[in-house]
């Protein structure tokens, strides 16, 4: 399934929010996404991450030379061979650890919940500083880094010396078992902030006349320390900084999963962040230099269209998401029936295994059970209701929760798991006894469509045992 970006703001230097002197900036978010919301930033967090090291070493405090075995004597293995001895912050910068392969997910599942020593108990096969593995728990050890130095979690040493001067609003950062920022993801953040932090790196480290970030540290941090791959239409081969990557026609960026881009233009004197829950990443990217670079001169000016301008701001001012239309959009009250139904879920890697719709005059309720608990989700009767879940997030997660008769005659339920980025949908055919599911783009799970059976259907169906040889996937059954 597709879907939309949520957010598409473009700053300049020097501009007063959304103009500067090279003409207006502008802003659009897709309803019922709106700027005060917070977004997870994925592995946009990890640059948040460098940049406290930044400060970090401008303060005396650390050296990119430092040797981890003599930051974490404490955590270290019994035995210590020669290339963990060698591991310095630099390589843990670059991602250039020595791992042969990510050690992220082994670290995260540690018994005893302590990543640093999990992370440092990891075999390195290799010379740090040789061979480039994508690692976020090597950023995760820049964020422990922070807190052993400082006292203080990744955010909290972040606060005063970056989040409150470039005001960039609300924040949060998730936490390990041990109390310690994860680092390499789990910031929550606003589009707006996502862009001032972009705005603060265009500047050099330099903001409203304060020089808070070295320059020459913003250089090292945006070069390409990792040499670019050969695949010269990738910019995802174009280098790779301190938590940076490079991208094509001398911009970098800040980037995390499912389309969190925080687009940096040196040459265009230009900021684009985007928010998004896509999967094809370089599409995006692709039509920004198609379509955005290709239309500006080489100071970041586009040419005075006064009617090009206003259809611009009308179009950003009616965005919304392309969901399915119901029957209550144009003008219909909701059709109250009285259901109490239960569906039943064949094998599936999401360990879904059933989901009771509840829905009355006023009310419309899915308690979906999977292998680990029962999650309940109340819906708005054609319009958006905000509550939480933990279904789907592995943590409590904000959504937004809508039901309506499509114009099919089926029941449409919609969530939007709105900080995260992620959508989930469903549909209840009552005349087939079935309940179609579009899982989450969250990376882990197939696309195609997850079916359910209501009770009676399986019973009108067959035995247990025919209805388990049924397909369950895709369309068909």
């Amino acid at each position: 399934m597709s879907f939309f970006p949520h957010t598409l703001p473009l700053f300049y230097l020097g501009c007063q929010r959304w103009t500067s002197k090279w003409g207006q900036c502008h802003e659009g978010w897709w309803a019922p996404y709106r700027p005060e919301r917070v977004h997870r930033l994925h592995s946009l967090s990890k640059s948040f991450t460098a940049t406290a090291i930044g400060l970090l070493v401008s303060e005396g405090r650390l050296n990119v030379e430092d040797r981890m075995v003599s930051l974490f004597t404490d955590a270290l293995p019994t035995t210590v061979d020669e290339h963990l001895a060698a591991m310095r912050v630099h390589d843990l910068l670059t991602m250039r650890t020595g791992h042969a392969e990510d050690p992220t997910g082994t670290v995260v599942k540690a018994p005893d919940g302590d990543w640093v020593r999990a992370f440092l108990a990891q075999p390195v096969t290799l010379p740090p500083g040789t061979h480039s593995v994508y690692n976020s728990a090597a950023t995760f050890m820049l964020s422990a880094l922070v807190q052993r130095l400082t006292g203080e979690t990744l955010l909290d040493y972040l606060r005063p010396r970056l989040l409150e001067p470039l005001g960039l609003g609300e924040a949060r950062w998730i936490t390990n078992p041990q109390g310690i920022n994860v680092g390499g993801w789990g910031l929550y953040l606003t589009t707006e902030g996502i862009a001032r932090f972009g705005q603060f790196y265009l500047q050099r480290g330099c903001w409203e006349g304060e020089q808070m970030l070295p320059e020459a540290w913003v250089d090292e941090a945006t070069r390409a320390q990792v040499p670019p791959g050969e695949d010269e239409a990738s910019d995802w081969a174009q280098g790779y900084g301190f938590q940076f990557w490079r991208c094509r026609f001398d911009a970098y960026r800040a980037d995390g999963a499912f389309g969190q881009l925080c687009v940096v233009m040196p040459q265009q004197e230009a900021v684009l962040t985007i928010t998004a829950g896509v999967q094809n990443m370089q599409r995006v990217l692709d039509h920004v230099w198609t379509h955005l670079l290709a239309g500006m001169d080489e100071h970041g000016a586009w040419p005075e269209d006064p009617g090009t301008l206003e259809t611009l701001c009308a179009r950003c001012a009616t965005l919304r998401l392309d969901r399915p239309k119901t029957t209550d959009e144009t003008g219909d009250e909701w059709r109250a029936t009285l259901l109490d139904e239960t569906y039943t879920f064949g094998p599936n890697e999401a360990q879904l295994r059933r989901a009771r719709l509840i829905a009355g005059f006023t009310s419309c309720r899915l308690m979906v059970t999977d292998n680990w608990s029962e999650h309940t989700i109340d819906f708005g009767l054609t319009t958006w209701d905000e509550s939480k879940t933990t279904l789907w997030a592995g943590s409590e997660e904000t959504i937004l929760a809508r039901a309506g008769w499509t114009q099919e005659g089926t029941l449409g339920l919609e969530v939007l798991f709105i900080e995260g980025g992620f959508h989930w949908s469903s549909v209840i055919d009552k005349a087939a006894g079935v309940l179609t599911t579009w899982l989450p783009l969250t990376g882990g799970l197939e696309e195609e469509p997850l079916l359910a059976r209501r009770d009676d259907a399986n019973e009108a169906g067959g035995s247990t045992q025919q209805q388990e040889g049924m397909a369950y996937r895709g369309g068909s059954g």
